[in-house]
C-alpha cells in the first residue's frame, strides 16, 4: 500500500502542472511549489516530521501502518518555489522545545494567548489581530 501511495504522490505534479489559470485575460501555467510538502501528523503535532513530496525526484518517504498524513499540494503561477528570505508570515510553537525565559510581560501574555488559542497549530499575525492582540511583534520575536 505504501508503494502505491508513493507512486500516486509522484503523479501529483503532473496533474497539477497540466492546468492553466486565466489572470487578467492572460493564461498562466500552474507550477507545483517544489519546496513545500505534505507531512505526517502526530498526536497534538500537526507537522510530525516526515515530508511527502509532490514533485518527481523528491525524497522518498516511507509510510508506516497507522501513520496519518496530510497530502498537500501547493500551486503557483510564479516560479514554483517559495523564497525563505522574506518576512515571516506563519508561526508555530515547537512541541517539546526547551522553555525560554521571557522577561517582558507582553511576551508572557502573548504566549498565554497562543497556547490557549493555537497550541502547536500554525498561526499568522492576522489571527492575533482577530483575537484583539496589538503591539505583539516584539513578543512574537521573543
Amino acid at each position: 500500500m505504501a508503494a502505491q501511495a508513493s507512486e500516486d504522490l509522484q503523479k501529483l505534479d503532473q496533474a497539477m502542472e497540466s492546468y492553466e489559470v486565466e489572470l487578467n485575460g492572460t493564461m498562466h501555467p500552474v507550477k507545483c511549489i517544489r519546496n513545500l510538502n505534505g507531512h505526517n501528523i502526530d498526536q497534538h503535532v500537526i507537522h510530525g516530521g516526515k515530508s511527502v513530496p509532490i514533485v518527481k525526484g523528491g525524497d522518498q518517504t516511507k509510510m508506516e501502518e497507522g501513520e496519518v498524513f496530510a497530502i498537500e499540494t501547493f500551486g503557483s503561477t510564479g516560479k514554483g518555489y517559495v523564497r525563505e528570505d522574506m518576512e515571516t508570515s506563519h508561526y508555530a510553537l515547537v512541541p517539546n522545545a526547551s522553555p525560554v525565559p521571557l522577561r517582558l510581560s507582553s511576551a508572557k501574555n502573548l504566549l498565554n494567548v497562543i497556547n490557549k488559542n493555537f497550541g502547536t497549530l500554525p498561526f499568522c499575525r492576522r489571527y492575533l489581530d482577530r483575537l484583539g492582540q496589538d503591539k505583539y511583534l516584539l513578543g512574537v520575536r521573543r
